[in-house]
């Protein structure tokens, strides 16, 4: 599509893009519209090909994946020179052995992951960003979205701050969010989560919120330690990997499900963290 209303009068896709190109906060500054439809549309700037706009829609297969990192990061860049930073994106680092998605600034890079990734391969990435100094804050798209549910693929993606404890990026370009999911822990015993969230708009306003937020202070997440006693029985029960392993440690340590303390089933940890049964049963 290489035209769009803006503010319904129509533009075209090239005049946008040199503005854009003269001043990154301009992109995707304000609402461009399908002159067809009238749903949102956003412009999408390469090197490879004109410019031109494209529908906000759901991504799908590893093609949308493509597009939703390619808007994602170009979104975020956008914002972040919008709030001040002297952002870039595709910037080669540590003699080129990476390339950050978006430099914000000589010291801090974002790192949007849409498609898969695994653990070595972060691992590389990571290591390559500390060799150059600079720190890394991974946002994931769609496929990462944190749920009810931890996956084990998620947990290279967390980080840590005094304000916001355990915390996880999102971005939705659709919507044109950063999503903070902060304060997340997992339940005693269960691959659950508990969390608190915060949406951000992707411009230079919601950046700065982003920067500077300090949660409420709220009421401690409180776990229902008859549910987890439940969830432990029925592992033992059902003989699971987990079941066996907190079976065989008691039978060790000559213990019963009735011998076991309170804290067992009431002590929140950080995503991934062993719980507090295996530490102190010693399971391995």
């Amino acid at each position: 599509m290489y035209a769009a209303l803006l503010k319904d009068e129509l533009v075209l896709a090239v005049t946008e893009a040199a503005k854009a190109r003269a001043d990154m906060s301009y992109l995707n500054r304000e609402p461009y519209r399908c002159p067809n439809c009238r749903q949102r549309v956003i412009l999408i700037l390469s090197e490879q090909a004109e410019a031109f706009f494209k529908h906000l829609r759901s991504y799908q297969g590893s093609a949308g994946e493509q597009a939703e990192h390619h808007t994602a990061k170009m979104m975020l860049k956008a914002a972040l020179t919008a709030a001040g930073f002297p952002a870039q994106v595709e910037v080669p680092l540590a003699g080129g052995g990476i390339r950050a998605d978006v430099l914000a600034n000589s010291g801090l890079a974002f790192e949007v992951q849409c498609a898969p990734l695994g653990q070595a391969e972060f691992a590389h990435r990571h290591a390559l960003y500390q060799e150059a100094r600079v720190k890394d804050i991974w946002v994931v798209g769609q496929r990462h979205y944190l749920r009810g549910k931890l996956k084990q693929t998620q947990l290279i993606y967390f980080r840590e701050n005094p304000h916001w404890q355990s915390y996880y990026l999102e971005v939705d370009p659709v919507r044109g969010l950063l999503r903070l999911k902060y304060q997340v822990l997992q339940e005693p015993l269960t691959q659950n989560l508990v969390y608190r969230q915060q949406d951000f708009t992707l411009d230079a306003k919601g950046i700065a919120s982003l920067w500077h937020y300090r949660p409420p202070k709220l009421p401690d997440f409180q776990a229902d330690c008859r549910r987890q006693r439940q969830y432990l029985q029925g592992q033992i029960q059902q003989k699971t990997r987990f079941g066996l392993k907190i079976a065989e440690a008691m039978y060790l340590k000559h213990l019963t499900l009735a011998d076991l303390p309170s804290a067992a089933f009431a002590s929140w940890r950080k995503p991934g963290e062993a719980s507090w049964l295996e530490r102190y049963l010693g399971a391995k």
